[in-house]
């Protein structure tokens, strides 16, 4: 090639040297780029906004559980496809992809550890199985919890994290587990014992409208999403502009919706308190 009307030149084409595929993360709040390993050990908590991204079921249950306690009820348990639900794609297919994404067969996880040494009845939903919503697994999983607590005298403990509420692909089926799980709640509380709800980013539909909403405690982390229908849906419905903060856990706690909001890193120790509060163990 001839440059500048001087002698020929050969360009080069230099390739640069990127940066490896998953070792930054970008806060979704802030746009602050993140070192994943620095994100990983501050729990998935912004290091520069606080904002709290989404754990799985799995990581909730190492973030509160004590290490080698955790005896984990019914893991086995799948769904069926009452309705063989059809659209864009089966019920079935979404649930093998969800499964093999995950390496969860459904969206709870539930059983028996101790909290700072304090035995309790845990279950926890995870929002990235189709949203966390509560089909008839999810629903019968956690009534199981429940009534075992109940059975052994123990405290419950829900994390809630679902933006999904019932599962639509199995219809009626899914929204009787809202009456199902608050009926073995009610049993939980007529043995005077401890249900602690606490709510995560986000907690929606009808789980919001069931065991989540009914706790003794109800808690939640910082600015989680909490409501039934979303604000979008709400605006567009009252055609009104929704307050700031309409929703978030802040805005529930000023309007007396929850008890208390913890940061992650305090969970642990705050669940453990309330634990200790109310029980004899």
């Amino acid at each position: 090639m001839v440059l500048f009307g001087r002698k020929e030149y050969t360009l080069v084409n230099v390739k640069k040297r990127g940066i490896p595929a998953g070792l930054w993360e970008k806060c979704p709040e802030c746009d602050a780029p993140i070192y994943k390993k620095e994100l990983d050990n501050n729990w998935n908590v912004c290091l520069k906004c606080g904002y709290h991204m989404t754990l799985s079921a799995r990581q909730r249950i190492q973030l509160l559980v004590d290490q080698g306690t955790f005896e984990e009820h019914d893991a086995e348990m799948l769904s069926k496809d009452p309705l063989h639900f059809k659209g864009p794609k089966t019920y079935q297919a979404k649930l093998e992809a969800d499964q093999r994404a995950t390496g969860l067969l459904d969206a709870a996880i539930t059983g028996k550890g101790n909290i700072d040494g304090r035995p309790c009845a845990i279950a926890v939903t995870d929002s990235q199985f189709i949203m966390g919503s509560m089909g008839s697994v999810v629903g019968e999983k956690i009534t199981r919890a429940i009534e075992y607590a109940t059975k052994n005298s123990l405290p419950v403990l829900i994390v809630s994290g679902s933006g999904g509420g019932a599962r639509m692909y199995e219809g009626a089926i899914s929204l009787m587990q809202m009456a199902k799980t608050c009926a073995a709640l009610a049993k939980h509380a007529e043995a005077k014992l401890l249900y602690i709800s606490l709510l995560t980013n986000p907690t929606m539909g009808g789980i919001m409208a069931s065991f989540a909403g009914v706790g003794d405690i109800i808690m939640a982390e910082p600015r989680a999403l909490i409501g039934f229908a979303g604000p979008r849906v709400i605006e567009q419905t009252i055609r009104q502009k929704l307050p700031d903060g309409f929703q978030s856990s802040e805005f529930m706690l000023a309007h007396g919706l929850l008890d208390l909001i913890t940061h992650r890193s305090e969970l642990k120790k705050q669940i453990s308190l309330l634990i200790s509060y109310a029980t004899k163990r």
